[in-house]
């Protein structure tokens, strides 16, 4: 293969992300030729700088917090974590931060692996320089996809740069504890790496520009995960915003608009994400470089028939799992229109149309407690115009919540949609409800009656029994 050579491909995928990998998988299971541009390690994101080495973190922090909740246990539990065995955990599921695995598995489906800096040059054409400045020419008989994700953002600070702040990516992958931390931001990001962190040993500061942690949830989502993070030791201050980074020494100093001096060791900005298209070659076909891409929902680009916005770039819904559900959806949409087969695009909830995206996203944050959700809150289906009446219930008045956990704090609410007698959004708030999500999910996407859930019987004495609890409530009041 020579430097300058052009070599022709159904489809053409840059990034090798989660979300990448899920287009390519589908392209190919159709017998679509298929070529994968990466320049940084294949696996993404996801798996070496976010949801796998957090999760991997925040399970010790997680399985102890449960344990001390457990009588005949919690004495044994008393004990700091081992914080050397808890990164050696996390280095593991990153594979120690190479892909040789996850190109093994490109090449066992058929998909051509380039590594190196994949740009658009016009139309269905794609540029690869390679590491050692090489390039090749791609084109695409039918689709370029576009699934090279999103970055964090860090504020514009007076002297940020030579701070060197941590963004999510050094929040994940720090080789050592330090032995403070200011958190900026009270999403995800922000309240996850507080957790492990604290859980650790490190003193945690979070500084919190709105009026309470994770605002796109219902409130009291927030409020619980901010009492818990409290009774932890972390130092949790809302309505509060940086005024400005320096750094004494070794020390990160933070002022704040409070006029609040706090020193600590490091500093993690979690303050918000942007799509990685501004080295894309957006420009050469007619779009704004950095910009978010505009998609219908087969994740196809408007006003374009061959490129396509898959995963965070098209800004639907920033989470690991519902750009693989894009994926899967793009993928079979670029395999029909390769094939000559109509769509069902305009067929909610149909193979072609990503429809998830709008009414059933589900989110798990792996805090103590866990909160879950799905779906629309109740400030969010009121301003979407539905008629709907929420449903709370105390998790903890649910027999399986308190075998489950001494002192079990939690609650859960419903979304009920009068006119259609379904689940708008559901939420639940306590130790262990992440794996309650997941039915949640399926009377949302399903548009199950209510009527109908009343005979989906929940096991005794589970914490699933929340679901009884939520219908009684609802056709009591």
């Amino acid at each position: 293969m020579t430097e300058t050579e052009t070599i022709a491909y159904d489809v053409v995928v840059l990034g090798a992300g989660p979300v990448g990998e899920n287009v390519a998988d589908r392209t190919r299971a159709a017998g679509l030729s298929t070529a994968v541009v990466e320049s940084e390690l294949v696996g993404g994101e996801c798996s070496y700088w976010a949801c796998m080495p957090s999760k991997a973190l925040l399970r010790p922090v997680i399985a102890r917090a449960d344990a001390r909740r457990v009588p005949g246990l919690r004495q044994s539990v008393q004990g700091p974590l081992d914080a050397a065995a808890v990164l050696a955990h996390r280095d593991y599921y990153t594979s120690n931060w190479k892909d040789d695995g996850q190109i093994a598995w490109l090449d066992s489906i058929g998909a051509d692996f380039y590594r190196g800096h994949g740009r658009l040059s016009g139309p269905r054409r794609v540029t690869v320089t390679g590491p050692g400045g090489e390039q090749h020419v791609l084109t695409a008989r039918h689709a370029v996809a576009v699934c090279t994700g999103s970055r964090a953002v860090v504020p514009e600070l007076p002297g940020i740069a030579e701070i060197k702040p941590w963004t999510s990516r050094e929040a994940t992958s720090a080789q050592a504890v330090p032995g403070s931390l200011v958190v900026v931001g009270g999403g995800v990001v922000g309240v996850e790496m507080a957790t492990a962190w604290q859980a650790l040993g490190a003193r945690v500061t979070v500084l919190v520009r709105g009026k309470g942690l994770l605002p796109r949830m219902e409130p009291f989502a927030g409020e619980l995960v901010a009492e818990a993070l409290t009774e932890a030791g972390a130092d949790v201050r809302t309505g509060t915003s940086v005024e400005s980074v320096t750094r004494n020494g070794s020390a990160v100093v933070v002022v704040t608009d409070k006029g609040d001096r706090i020193e600590a060791d490091e500093i993690l900005f979690a303050t918000g994400r942007a799509p990685r298209t501004d080295d894309v070659g957006l420009d050469t076909v007619g779009l704004e470089p950095g910009s978010w891409l505009t998609v219908d929902d087969s994740c196809r680009v408007a006003g374009s028939e061959w490129l396509y916005g898959v995963g965070d770039v098209n800004r639907r819904a920033l989470l690991t799992h519902q750009g693989k559900y894009q994926a899967r959806i793009a993928g079979a949409a670029i395999t029909a229109r390769a094939a000559g087969v109509p769509l069902l695009e305009s067929n909610s909830w149909g193979a072609h149309a990503a429809t998830a995206d709008h009414a059933a996203v589900p989110q798990v944050v792996f805090t103590d407690p866990e909160a879950a959700a799905v779906g629309l809150s109740l400030a969010e289906a009121e301003q979407a115009g539905h008629r709907v009446r929420a449903v709370d219930i105390d998790l903890a008045s649910v027999a399986g919540a308190g075998l489950y956990a001494d002192g079990y704090r939690g609650r859960a609410r419903m979304i009920v949609d009068l006119d259609t007698e379904t689940l708008r959004g559901v939420t639940f708030v306590g130790p262990g409800v992440g794996e309650l999500l997941h039915s949640a999910t399926i009377a949302v996407a399903g548009e199950v009656p209510v009527d109908r859930l009343w005979h989906a019987v929940p096991a005794y004495p589970t914490v699933s029994e929340v679901w009884l609890r939520l219908l009684e409530a609802y056709r009591d009041a």
